[in-house]
Protein backbone atom coordinates (compact mmCIF):
# COMPACT_ATOMS: atom_id res chain seq x y z
CA UNK A 1 0.00 0.00 0.00
CA UNK A 2 1.29 3.20 -1.22
CA UNK A 3 0.53 6.54 0.46
CA UNK A 4 0.93 9.90 -1.42
CA UNK A 5 2.45 12.30 1.40
CA UNK A 6 1.12 15.97 1.77
CA UNK A 7 2.94 16.68 4.95
CA UNK A 8 6.20 18.47 4.74
CA UNK A 9 9.69 17.03 5.73
CA UNK A 10 10.87 19.10 8.56
CA UNK A 11 7.84 18.31 11.31
CA UNK A 12 9.79 19.41 14.27
CA UNK A 13 8.43 20.06 18.08
CA UNK A 14 10.46 22.57 20.21
CA UNK A 15 12.80 22.89 17.47
CA UNK A 16 13.39 19.49 17.19
CA UNK A 17 12.30 17.04 14.51
CA UNK A 18 9.52 14.98 15.52
CA UNK A 19 11.49 11.82 14.85
CA UNK A 20 14.10 12.70 17.46
CA UNK A 21 12.50 10.01 20.16
CA UNK A 22 12.34 7.07 17.86
CA UNK A 23 15.86 7.06 16.38
CA UNK A 24 17.44 4.77 18.83
CA UNK A 25 15.55 1.93 17.12
CA UNK A 26 17.39 -0.52 19.21
CA UNK A 27 16.21 0.18 22.40
CA UNK A 28 13.36 1.19 21.81
CA UNK A 29 11.85 -1.71 19.81
CA UNK A 30 12.87 -3.45 23.41
CA UNK A 31 11.47 -0.95 25.42
CA UNK A 32 7.86 -1.36 23.57
CA UNK A 33 8.37 -5.22 23.93
CA UNK A 34 8.29 -5.24 27.57
CA UNK A 35 5.65 -2.63 27.80
CA UNK A 36 3.55 -5.22 25.53
CA UNK A 37 4.27 -7.82 27.89
CA UNK A 38 3.29 -5.50 31.09
CA UNK A 39 0.46 -4.11 29.01
CA UNK A 40 -0.63 -7.35 26.43
CA UNK A 41 -1.97 -10.12 28.67
CA UNK A 42 -1.20 -12.83 25.53
CA UNK A 43 1.93 -11.49 25.11
CA UNK A 44 2.85 -12.85 28.57
CA UNK A 45 2.66 -16.03 27.41
CA UNK A 46 4.90 -16.24 24.30
CA UNK A 47 7.79 -17.93 24.34
CA UNK A 48 11.21 -15.72 25.56
CA UNK A 49 12.78 -16.50 22.41
CA UNK A 50 9.58 -15.27 20.39
CA UNK A 51 9.65 -12.12 22.47
CA UNK A 52 13.49 -11.89 22.26
CA UNK A 53 13.44 -12.93 18.26
CA UNK A 54 10.26 -12.25 15.87
CA UNK A 55 8.50 -9.65 18.02
CA UNK A 56 11.41 -7.55 18.60
CA UNK A 57 12.31 -7.83 15.06
CA UNK A 58 9.03 -6.99 13.66
CA UNK A 59 8.92 -4.39 16.31
CA UNK A 60 12.15 -2.43 14.91
CA UNK A 61 10.46 -3.28 11.87
CA UNK A 62 7.66 -1.03 12.53
CA UNK A 63 9.69 1.68 13.96
CA UNK A 64 11.63 2.10 10.60
CA UNK A 65 8.79 2.33 8.41
CA UNK A 66 7.47 4.93 11.23
CA UNK A 67 10.60 6.90 10.94
CA UNK A 68 10.78 6.30 6.96
CA UNK A 69 6.98 7.88 6.96
CA UNK A 70 7.63 10.54 9.35
CA UNK A 71 10.91 11.97 7.66
CA UNK A 72 7.80 12.12 4.49
CA UNK A 73 9.51 9.20 2.68
CA UNK A 74 6.63 6.53 1.10
CA UNK A 75 6.02 3.01 2.33
CA UNK A 76 6.52 0.32 -0.46
CA UNK A 77 6.89 -3.52 -0.78
CA UNK A 78 10.29 -3.34 0.53
CA UNK A 79 9.17 -1.92 3.85
CA UNK A 80 6.62 -4.22 4.92
CA UNK A 81 7.67 -7.56 3.19
CA UNK A 82 9.08 -8.53 6.70
CA UNK A 83 5.89 -7.41 7.82
CA UNK A 84 3.95 -9.29 5.92
CA UNK A 85 6.00 -12.41 6.67
CA UNK A 86 5.24 -11.90 9.95
CA UNK A 87 1.51 -11.92 10.01
CA UNK A 88 1.76 -15.01 7.64
CA UNK A 89 3.67 -16.83 10.54
CA UNK A 90 1.58 -15.85 13.61
CA UNK A 91 -1.56 -16.60 11.37
CA UNK A 92 -0.38 -20.47 10.58
CA UNK A 93 0.30 -20.40 14.63
CA UNK A 94 -2.54 -19.50 15.60
CA UNK A 95 -1.93 -15.99 17.13
CA UNK A 96 -4.92 -14.24 17.53
CA UNK A 97 -5.50 -11.34 15.27
CA UNK A 98 -6.94 -9.37 17.65
CA UNK A 99 -4.09 -9.69 19.77
CA UNK A 100 -1.55 -8.08 17.27
CA UNK A 101 -3.70 -5.56 16.28
CA UNK A 102 -3.67 -4.38 20.13
CA UNK A 103 -0.03 -4.72 20.08
CA UNK A 104 0.11 -2.75 17.44
CA UNK A 105 -2.10 0.03 18.85
CA UNK A 106 -0.32 -0.11 22.16
CA UNK A 107 3.67 0.69 20.04
CA UNK A 108 1.83 3.67 18.78
CA UNK A 109 0.40 5.38 22.07
CA UNK A 110 3.48 4.32 23.31
CA UNK A 111 5.43 6.07 20.69
CA UNK A 112 3.03 8.83 19.97
CA UNK A 113 3.51 9.52 23.88
CA UNK A 114 7.27 10.01 23.28
CA UNK A 115 6.97 12.39 20.12
CA UNK A 116 4.56 14.52 22.02
CA UNK A 117 6.80 14.17 25.37
CA UNK A 118 8.48 17.85 24.74
CA UNK A 119 5.71 19.70 22.08
CA UNK A 120 4.20 22.77 23.06
CA UNK A 121 1.52 25.07 22.07
CA UNK A 122 3.61 26.95 19.30
CA UNK A 123 4.04 23.18 18.06
CA UNK A 124 0.15 23.56 16.64
CA UNK A 125 0.64 23.03 13.10
CA UNK A 126 3.15 20.50 13.31
CA UNK A 127 1.26 18.60 15.84
CA UNK A 128 -1.45 18.94 13.15
CA UNK A 129 0.21 17.42 10.36
CA UNK A 130 2.41 14.95 12.48
CA UNK A 131 -0.51 13.38 14.01
CA UNK A 132 -2.13 12.88 10.32
CA UNK A 133 1.49 11.25 8.93
CA UNK A 134 1.13 8.85 12.21
CA UNK A 135 -2.63 7.77 11.05
CA UNK A 136 -1.48 7.04 7.62
CA UNK A 137 1.45 5.42 9.22
CA UNK A 138 -1.05 3.10 11.37
CA UNK A 139 -3.24 1.87 8.18
CA UNK A 140 -0.19 1.17 6.36
CA UNK A 141 0.59 -1.65 8.97
CA UNK A 142 -2.87 -2.45 10.34
CA UNK A 143 -3.47 -3.14 6.49
CA UNK A 144 -0.57 -4.73 5.91
CA UNK A 145 -1.01 -6.86 8.84
CA UNK A 146 -4.82 -7.84 8.03
CA UNK A 147 -4.17 -8.22 4.42
CA UNK A 148 -1.34 -10.85 5.00
CA UNK A 149 -2.79 -12.76 8.28
CA UNK A 150 -6.16 -13.28 6.62
CA UNK A 151 -4.57 -14.57 3.14
CA UNK A 152 -2.93 -17.35 4.87
CA UNK A 153 -5.53 -17.82 7.67
CA UNK A 154 -7.41 -18.90 4.57
CA UNK A 155 -4.82 -20.76 3.45
CA UNK A 156 -4.11 -22.82 6.26
CA UNK A 157 -8.46 -23.23 6.72
CA UNK A 158 -8.68 -24.69 3.07
CA UNK A 159 -5.93 -27.11 3.93
CA UNK A 160 -7.30 -28.39 7.27
CA UNK A 161 -11.14 -28.09 5.57
CA UNK A 162 -9.54 -30.05 3.10
CA UNK A 163 -7.71 -33.56 5.31
CA UNK A 164 -10.81 -33.12 7.55
CA UNK A 165 -13.30 -34.02 4.60
CA UNK A 166 -11.13 -36.34 3.14
CA UNK A 167 -10.85 -38.67 6.19
CA UNK A 168 -14.39 -37.97 7.19
CA UNK A 169 -15.31 -40.07 3.96
CA UNK A 170 -12.94 -42.47 4.42
CA UNK A 171 -14.47 -43.07 7.90
CA UNK A 172 -17.75 -42.96 6.66
CA UNK A 173 -16.52 -45.43 3.60
CA UNK A 174 -15.12 -48.07 6.01
CA UNK A 175 -11.74 -47.00 4.42
CA UNK A 176 -7.98 -47.28 6.37
CA UNK A 177 -7.27 -44.23 7.74
CA UNK A 178 -4.29 -44.80 10.22
CA UNK A 179 -1.77 -43.14 7.52
CA UNK A 180 -4.23 -40.61 6.20
CA UNK A 181 -4.86 -39.69 9.99
CA UNK A 182 -1.13 -39.07 10.40
CA UNK A 183 -1.11 -37.16 7.08
CA UNK A 184 -4.00 -34.69 7.81
CA UNK A 185 -2.38 -34.12 11.76
CA UNK A 186 -5.80 -35.23 12.81
CA UNK A 187 -5.88 -37.60 15.80
CA UNK A 188 -8.57 -41.05 15.11
CA UNK A 189 -10.34 -41.57 18.45
CA UNK A 190 -11.97 -44.76 19.12
CA UNK A 191 -15.40 -44.04 19.48
CA UNK A 192 -17.25 -41.17 17.92
CA UNK A 193 -20.88 -39.90 18.56
CA UNK A 194 -22.43 -40.53 15.16
CA UNK A 195 -25.10 -37.37 14.04
CA UNK A 196 -27.49 -37.60 11.42
CA UNK A 197 -28.83 -33.91 10.73
CA UNK A 198 -31.93 -32.37 8.56
CA UNK A 199 -31.44 -28.47 8.19
CA UNK A 200 -34.17 -27.28 6.96
CA UNK A 201 -34.75 -24.36 4.38
CA UNK A 202 -34.85 -20.75 5.95
CA UNK A 203 -37.46 -18.71 5.71
CA UNK A 204 -35.31 -15.89 3.17
CA UNK A 205 -34.85 -19.22 0.98
CA UNK A 206 -38.50 -18.43 -0.35
CA UNK A 207 -38.29 -14.95 -0.47
CA UNK A 208 -38.10 -14.13 -4.20
CA UNK A 209 -36.11 -10.67 -2.98
CA UNK A 210 -33.18 -12.77 -2.39
CA UNK A 211 -30.96 -15.15 -3.98
CA UNK A 212 -31.87 -18.14 -2.51
CA UNK A 213 -28.62 -20.37 -2.74
CA UNK A 214 -26.84 -17.45 -1.50
CA UNK A 215 -29.41 -17.49 1.93
CA UNK A 216 -28.88 -21.27 2.25
CA UNK A 217 -24.90 -21.11 1.41
CA UNK A 218 -25.04 -18.40 4.61
CA UNK A 219 -26.73 -20.85 6.53
CA UNK A 220 -24.30 -23.72 5.95
CA UNK A 221 -21.65 -21.03 7.17
CA UNK A 222 -23.06 -20.24 10.31
CA UNK A 223 -23.73 -23.25 11.03
CA UNK A 224 -20.07 -24.70 10.66
CA UNK A 225 -18.57 -21.92 12.47
CA UNK A 226 -20.99 -23.05 15.25
CA UNK A 227 -19.78 -26.65 15.18
CA UNK A 228 -15.76 -25.28 15.07
CA UNK A 229 -16.37 -23.37 17.91
CA UNK A 230 -18.60 -25.82 19.94
CA UNK A 231 -16.17 -28.25 19.24
CA UNK A 232 -12.88 -26.47 19.14
CA UNK A 233 -12.32 -27.60 15.80
CA UNK A 234 -11.97 -30.92 16.25
CA UNK A 235 -15.72 -32.06 14.35
CA UNK A 236 -15.32 -34.20 11.74
CA UNK A 237 -18.18 -33.38 9.26
CA UNK A 238 -20.34 -33.99 6.06
CA UNK A 239 -22.31 -30.94 5.68
CA UNK A 240 -24.35 -28.83 2.70
CA UNK A 241 -27.31 -26.96 2.87
CA UNK A 242 -30.04 -29.36 3.82
CA UNK A 243 -27.83 -31.60 6.20
CA UNK A 244 -25.43 -34.46 6.48
CA UNK A 245 -23.10 -36.24 9.01
CA UNK A 246 -20.74 -35.35 11.70
CA UNK A 247 -18.57 -37.58 13.59
CA UNK A 248 -17.42 -36.38 17.33
CA UNK A 249 -14.92 -38.10 19.38
CA UNK A 250 -16.90 -39.50 22.54
CA UNK A 251 -14.19 -37.92 24.37
CA UNK A 252 -14.79 -34.19 23.06
CA UNK A 253 -18.49 -34.04 24.67
CA UNK A 254 -20.47 -35.68 26.71
CA UNK A 255 -23.70 -37.69 26.20
CA UNK A 256 -25.87 -34.54 27.79
CA UNK A 257 -24.14 -31.65 26.37
CA UNK A 258 -25.12 -32.70 22.40
CA UNK A 259 -28.37 -31.61 22.85
CA UNK A 260 -26.96 -28.45 23.84
CA UNK A 261 -24.96 -28.55 20.96
CA UNK A 262 -28.03 -29.22 18.31
CA UNK A 263 -29.71 -26.03 20.06
CA UNK A 264 -26.23 -24.20 19.01
CA UNK A 265 -26.58 -25.12 16.09
CA UNK A 266 -30.13 -24.62 15.26
CA UNK A 267 -29.78 -20.90 16.80
CA UNK A 268 -27.00 -20.15 14.24
CA UNK A 269 -28.72 -21.92 11.27
CA UNK A 270 -31.60 -19.90 12.48
CA UNK A 271 -33.86 -23.17 12.06
CA UNK A 272 -34.68 -25.90 13.99
CA UNK A 273 -32.44 -28.56 12.59
CA UNK A 274 -33.46 -32.17 14.01
CA UNK A 275 -30.40 -34.66 14.60
CA UNK A 276 -30.32 -38.38 15.69
CA UNK A 277 -27.22 -39.93 17.14
CA UNK A 278 -26.16 -43.38 17.58
CA UNK A 279 -22.33 -43.95 19.35
CA UNK A 280 -19.88 -46.47 17.51
CA UNK A 281 -16.38 -47.65 17.79
CA UNK A 282 -14.19 -46.06 14.60
CA UNK A 283 -14.91 -49.25 12.74
CA UNK A 284 -18.46 -49.52 12.49
CA UNK A 285 -19.36 -45.76 11.86
CA UNK A 286 -20.28 -46.95 8.28
CA UNK A 287 -22.82 -49.27 9.84
CA UNK A 288 -23.89 -46.70 11.76
CA UNK A 289 -23.90 -43.96 10.19
CA UNK A 290 -26.56 -45.69 7.83
CA UNK A 291 -28.65 -46.64 11.14
CA UNK A 292 -28.85 -42.67 11.89
CA UNK A 293 -29.91 -41.50 8.95
CA UNK A 294 -32.86 -44.15 9.04
CA UNK A 295 -33.52 -43.50 12.45
CA UNK A 296 -33.51 -39.31 11.10
CA UNK A 297 -35.75 -40.37 8.23
CA UNK A 298 -38.27 -41.44 10.06
CA UNK A 299 -38.10 -39.01 12.51
CA UNK A 300 -38.86 -36.18 9.88
CA UNK A 301 -41.92 -38.46 8.33
CA UNK A 302 -43.40 -38.68 11.98
CA UNK A 303 -42.92 -34.76 12.09
CA UNK A 304 -41.66 -35.20 15.15
CA UNK A 305 -40.44 -31.35 16.15
CA UNK A 306 -36.77 -30.24 15.67
CA UNK A 307 -33.99 -31.32 18.25
CA UNK A 308 -31.95 -34.60 19.16
CA UNK A 309 -33.13 -38.07 19.18
CA UNK A 310 -31.40 -40.76 20.49
CA UNK A 311 -31.71 -44.73 19.21
CA UNK A 312 -33.18 -45.23 22.89
CA UNK A 313 -35.67 -42.74 22.47
CA UNK A 314 -36.52 -44.38 19.05
CA UNK A 315 -36.08 -48.44 19.77
CA UNK A 316 -39.69 -49.03 19.54
CA UNK A 317 -39.94 -47.20 16.14
CA UNK A 318 -36.86 -48.54 15.21
CA UNK A 319 -37.81 -52.28 15.47
CA UNK A 320 -41.02 -51.55 14.08
CA UNK A 321 -39.68 -49.82 10.58
CA UNK A 322 -37.46 -53.38 10.26
CA UNK A 323 -38.35 -55.79 7.14
CA UNK A 324 -40.54 -58.31 7.41
CA UNK A 325 -44.25 -59.69 7.07
CA UNK A 326 -45.25 -57.74 10.47
CA UNK A 327 -44.27 -54.16 8.68
CA UNK A 328 -46.08 -55.19 5.62
CA UNK A 329 -49.29 -55.78 7.11
CA UNK A 330 -49.01 -52.82 9.22
CA UNK A 331 -48.06 -50.54 6.03
CA UNK A 332 -51.99 -52.09 5.02
CA UNK A 333 -53.70 -50.61 7.57
CA UNK A 334 -53.80 -47.06 6.46
CA UNK A 335 -54.29 -47.61 2.48
CA UNK A 336 -57.72 -46.74 2.74
CA UNK A 337 -56.10 -42.94 3.83
CA UNK A 338 -54.41 -42.35 0.57
CA UNK A 339 -57.03 -40.62 -1.12
CA UNK A 340 -57.96 -38.48 1.88
CA UNK A 341 -53.98 -36.76 2.65
CA UNK A 342 -56.35 -34.44 5.22
CA UNK A 343 -56.95 -37.36 7.15
CA UNK A 344 -53.69 -39.04 7.08
CA UNK A 345 -51.88 -35.20 8.15
CA UNK A 346 -54.58 -35.00 11.23
CA UNK A 347 -53.08 -38.23 12.42
CA UNK A 348 -49.48 -37.74 11.91
CA UNK A 349 -49.86 -34.42 13.62
CA UNK A 350 -52.13 -35.49 16.25
CA UNK A 351 -49.73 -38.58 16.89
CA UNK A 352 -46.73 -36.00 16.82
CA UNK A 353 -48.59 -33.58 19.74
CA UNK A 354 -48.74 -36.10 22.08
CA UNK A 355 -52.45 -36.60 21.11
CA UNK A 356 -53.70 -32.93 21.64
CA UNK A 357 -56.54 -32.09 20.01
CA UNK A 358 -56.11 -28.85 20.50
CA UNK A 359 -52.31 -28.51 19.50
CA UNK A 360 -53.39 -30.61 16.49
CA UNK A 361 -56.23 -28.44 15.79
CA UNK A 362 -53.92 -25.31 16.13
CA UNK A 363 -51.25 -27.04 14.05
CA UNK A 364 -53.61 -27.51 11.49
CA UNK A 365 -55.07 -23.91 11.93
CA UNK A 366 -58.58 -25.72 12.03
CA UNK A 367 -61.60 -26.05 14.81
CA UNK A 368 -61.17 -28.40 17.23
CA UNK A 369 -64.35 -30.02 16.22
CA UNK A 370 -62.95 -30.07 12.54
CA UNK A 371 -59.82 -32.15 14.18
CA UNK A 372 -62.90 -34.85 16.28
CA UNK A 373 -64.48 -35.68 12.93
CA UNK A 374 -61.01 -36.30 10.86
CA UNK A 375 -60.54 -38.57 13.94
CA UNK A 376 -63.84 -40.64 13.75
CA UNK A 377 -63.93 -40.39 10.18
CA UNK A 378 -60.24 -42.28 10.23
CA UNK A 379 -61.82 -44.70 13.16
CA UNK A 380 -64.37 -45.31 10.09
CA UNK A 381 -62.48 -45.58 7.01
CA UNK A 382 -59.22 -47.90 8.72
CA UNK A 383 -61.43 -49.75 11.69
CA UNK A 384 -59.44 -48.78 14.04
CA UNK A 385 -60.64 -46.07 16.80
CA UNK A 386 -57.79 -43.20 17.08
CA UNK A 387 -60.06 -42.23 20.34
CA UNK A 388 -59.68 -45.94 22.04
CA UNK A 389 -56.04 -47.23 23.35
CA UNK A 390 -55.71 -50.33 21.75
CA UNK A 391 -56.66 -48.74 18.72
CA UNK A 392 -54.45 -46.12 18.94
CA UNK A 393 -50.98 -48.52 19.37
CA UNK A 394 -51.82 -49.95 16.19
CA UNK A 395 -52.54 -46.79 14.35
CA UNK A 396 -49.27 -45.61 15.73
CA UNK A 397 -47.58 -48.37 14.65
CA UNK A 398 -49.12 -48.10 11.21
CA UNK A 399 -47.69 -44.76 10.76
CA UNK A 400 -43.68 -45.85 11.92
CA UNK A 401 -44.40 -48.67 9.46
CA UNK A 402 -44.94 -46.54 6.81
CA UNK A 403 -41.97 -44.06 7.55
CA UNK A 404 -39.74 -46.81 6.34
CA UNK A 405 -39.10 -46.85 2.58
CA UNK A 406 -39.09 -49.44 0.40
CA UNK A 407 -35.75 -51.20 -0.47
CA UNK A 408 -34.18 -49.27 -3.37
CA UNK A 409 -36.07 -46.39 -2.50
CA UNK A 410 -34.58 -44.73 0.61
CA UNK A 411 -33.47 -41.20 0.66
CA UNK A 412 -31.63 -39.70 3.46
CA UNK A 413 -30.01 -36.58 4.00
CA UNK A 414 -26.47 -37.96 4.45
CA UNK A 415 -23.83 -36.89 1.65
Amino acid sequence: MTIASSAPTDLTFSGQPVTSPLKDVRTLSRKMVGHFIENVAPCRTLPGEALNGDVTAITRTCLELALKMLNGGLDGPESTHKLQAAAEAWAREGIPIDTIQHAVHEGFKLGFDLVLADATAADFESLKAGSRRILEILDTITTTVSRAYVRELRAVVSDHHTAAHTLTSALLGGNSTSTMARECGIEIADAYWVLALAIPAHPDESNIRLDAKVVARRKLRRTQAELAKKCAGKALSLLSVDGGTILLPTTLLPDGDLDALIDALSAAAQVPITATVITAPTARIPTVADQAHELLDMVQWLQYTGGLYRLNQLAVEFQLTRPGPGLEWLRTILTPLDEHPELLETLQRHFSLNLSRRRTADALHVHTNTVDYRLKRIGHLTGFDPCKLSDILHLRAALIARSYPPRGNETTNRI
